[in-house]
This record gives C-alpha cells, sequence and structure tokens, in this order.
C-alpha cells in the first residue's frame, strides 16, 4: 500500500477508493483517477508493484477494493494514516509522519531525477503547473549539467 501511495503519487483519498477495475496485472497499468478536479492518468506498473498486487488479488479475490478491511470493505483515511505514522516511528525518523509526505517525495523524487515540469505536473495529475514548480524550486544540482567545460 504504501509503494503504490509513494511510486504513484497518490492522495490518500485515491488510494483508498483504489478498485480492482482500474488496475490491468496482465499489460502493467494502473488507470488512476485524480481527486481535487485533478488530471487522471495512465501509469506503468513496475515488478515490486505487480507481485504485490497478484499477492493481494489472489488472497482477496472476490473484493473490489484493492486495500481492505478485515470486514472486505474499503480502508479509511484514518486507519492509513495510523500506519504511516507507526511506519515513521519504526524508521526512528525523529518527526511525525503523515500520508500527504509520501506523495510529496514523489514529486521532490522525480524533480531531483531530473524530469521535466510538466511530466511531474501531469504524473501527479496537477491540472495547475504551480502546485508543481515547488519541487522542482528544491532540486540541489538542477543546474548540474547547464555547461561542459
Amino acid at each position: 500500500m504504501i509503494l503504490i501511495a509513494y511510486r504513484h503519487g497518490l492522495r490518500v483519498s485515491e488510494l483508498i477508493s483504489l478498485r480492482w477495475t482500474q488496475i490491468d496485472l496482465k499489460y502493467g497499468l494502473f488507470h488512476v483517477n485524480r481527486r481535487k478536479n485533478g488530471t487522471p492518468s495512465t501509469h506503468p506498473l513496475f515488478g515490486p508493484e505487480l507481485r504485490a498486487l497478484r499477492k493481494i488479488g489472489r488472497d482477496y479475490p472476490d473484493t473490489q477494493y484493492v486495500f481492505i478491511t478485515e470486514r472486505k470493505g474499503p480502508l479509511t483515511a484514518s486507519t492509513f494514516s495510523k500506519i504511516i505514522a507507526r511506519a515513521g516511528e519504526q524508521a526512528q525518523l525523529g518527526m511525525p509522519i503523515h500520508p500527504q509526505m509520501l506523495r510529496h517525495s514523489t514529486g521532490f523524487k522525480l524533480a531531483n531525477e531530473g524530469k521535466d515540469t510538466r511530466s511531474i505536473q501531469h504524473y501527479l495529475g496537477h491540472k495547475n503547473i504551480q502546485h508543481t514548480v515547488r519541487y522542482t524550486n528544491l532540486a540541489a544540482d538542477r543546474f548540474k549539467n547547464f555547461w561542459q567545460d
């Protein structure tokens, strides 16, 4: 669940409402339905994600939601927040961790890898590029290869 949220820059509401109809395991695709009037997109799924999703599908074959409770209903935002907070405590990060940090981490990771701002905008589903530029402003090595002497 954390891997999917991080790799795809999902908001909590997008993660907990994720349905199997959005996942195509055969072709390795994830149809992302964005909230907050965001732009929907299709993301590729890679090895670790595909293996984890296939295992969930085998373990819980008769559910419409990907991430479920013991009663087979969708997880709540509160439950996911508690999972993230516990993970932060176990990692001894020294500060409280919340789910939105995963989404921000995705944006910063992509920016620091040199992905262009428009691509990051579409990947995260931002309608307005102003919501995306914050990730590129802080990339420490953004000017590194401007000149080759």
